[in-house]
């Protein structure tokens, strides 16, 4: 009985890989995510390499992450989570998607409207301060992330942003500092921005400052 199972499971026909199904795509074409799965049909579902799937789905730059179930009906199910832009840069003759993570994933003629601009030295998932910039901008309530237009810094120690211009139509610039107390400086933010400035300073929540 053990030797029949077994055959069945891995010798016959019956549960080989006949289709791949992917799911969660957005902007990636489908056919081109099966092309690049590259999945064995005519395989036991068994002997497939589901982890070899992954890491050929996951090497596409839009990708943030993937799993590849099986079904018994002999359905590969690729599931992909594609990657969310959070900011732009402006570079050559095109406009670079960043995610959160700081990875430029995707150049394209325009950026998503909304999208702030970010001004760091060196974009990377590995750079500092990219990561503190991100971290200012993800982290930030609603109501203060659609009045950002771009978000800078030189250092994880200095982040700024530029909003939009205010009710009296001038450029307004805030100097967040490093990325923590996030949620404190935006509370002290808020008020601050209802006074007339262009320069507010809440890297020391404790001591706000409008110029």
């Amino acid at each position: 009985m053990v030797g029949a199972l077994g055959w069945v499971l891995l010798g016959s026909s019956l549960f080989d890989a006949r289709s791949v199904q992917v799911v969660g795509t957005k902007e990636l074409p489908a056919d081109l995510v099966r092309t690049v799965a590259a999945v064995p049909l005519g395989t036991p579902m068994l002997r497939l390499d589901t982890k070899a799937i992954e890491r050929r789905v996951a090497a596409v730059r839009r990708v943030a992450s993937v799993q590849v179930h099986c079904s018994m009906d002999g359905t590969v199910q690729v599931a992909v989570t594609e990657r969310t832009p959070v900011a732009v840069v402006h570079r050559g003759s095109g406009v670079h998607l960043i995610d959160a993570t700081g990875t430029d994933y995707a150049t394209v003629p325009t950026g998503p409207p909304g999208l702030p601009e970010l001004q760091v030295p060196r974009v990377g998932p590995r750079d500092a301060t990219t990561a503190a910039a991100l971290t200012v901008l993800t982290a930030m309530p609603g109501w203060l992330r659609v009045q950002v237009r771009s978000v800078a810094a030189t250092s994880a120690a200095d982040v700024e942003l530029r909003l939009d211009n205010g009710r009296a139509g001038t450029a307004r610039e805030v100097r967040w500092g490093d990325a923590g107390q996030g949620d404190r400086k935006a509370a002290v933010l808020g008020p601050l921005l209802t006074q007339p400035g262009k320069i507010y300073d809440v890297s020391s929540p404790a001591l706000p400052t409008i110029a």
